[in-house]
């Protein structure tokens, strides 16, 4: 069974304006605070040969550790922490997999626009890593972590819009230069596997994440203020399996 602290920060390690809405969206108001950790020197570290999959872990798992680093030090300076406070730490990290390569934001026009001459009509794989630390009595006392990918199907994309599309500025600075939830989504024909794990943030991912560090989805509504509004039915749902 999920614990229930008397009181619950949950930070978002990230300053992405699209987690945000994600989790806002999903009924979680998170405190934002961004790691900036070197992310380039964490993936050089790493080595040209990493699996991709190692590369997204580990940078969402040092963005966490950073921020609750901060966390720890800041609480240990206001003295001892109050009896059943604790902090919800999520961190994730991103990168689009195409022709046996990964990419990250593209930052400039050019890179973005080689980009979309390659993606266009074909199919990639967007990787997330995510990471959960929850902090209590000034220290993690639980993490969990996970890896999650999604498939995207691009659509055939005529010069002009793809110029179009780069002159907003929107690919520049997101993960494969591009958006499922913004602009991006016209070029988009299918998306295989959770639809949030290509915004940046699977919330499937999550509800297991958090299960793993002793949390679950409802502790988060009522951290944010937004659960228990209506009265429910006492008791657990019938469980059915499979035939």
């Amino acid at each position: 069974m999920a614990d229930s602290p008397t009181s619950l920060r949950v930070v978002l390690a990230s300053g992405s304006p699209s987690r945000r809405a994600l989790l806002r969206g999903a009924g979680v108001e998170p405190e934002i605070l961004v790691s900036d950790v070197d992310e380039e020197a964490i993936a050089a570290g790493l080595g040209p040969q990493a699996d991709p999959g190692d590369v997204v872990a580990a940078l969402a798992e040092a963005k966490a550790e950073a921020v609750a680093a901060r966390l720890i030090e800041a609480a240990s300076m206001g003295g001892p922490p109050s009896s059943g406070a604790q902090i919800l730490v999520i961190a994730a990290d991103s990168a689009f997999l195409s022709g046996g390569e990964l990419h990250g934001k593209p930052h400039l026009p050019d890179v973005a626009w080689s980009r979309w001459q390659k993606m266009s009509g074909q199919v990639g794989t967007l990787l997330t890593g995510h990471c959960l630390l929850r902090i209590a009595d000034g220290r993690i006392v639980a993490r969990a972590q996970e890896v999650a990918r999604g498939d995207i199907q691009f659509g055939d994309l005529t010069g002009d819009e793809a110029r179009a599309y780069l002159a907003t500025g929107e690919p520049l600075e997101v993960a494969g230069a591009f958006t499922l939830e913004g602009r991006g989504s016209w070029f988009i024909d299918r998306v295989e596997g959770a639809p949030s794990t290509v915004i940046g943030l699977g919330l499937p991912v999550l509800r297991r994440l958090l299960a793993e560090v002793g949390l679950d989805v409802a502790a988060l509504w009522r951290a944010a203020g937004t659960a228990e509004r209506l009265s429910a039915p006492d008791g657990e749902l019938p469980v059915t399996t499979p035939r």
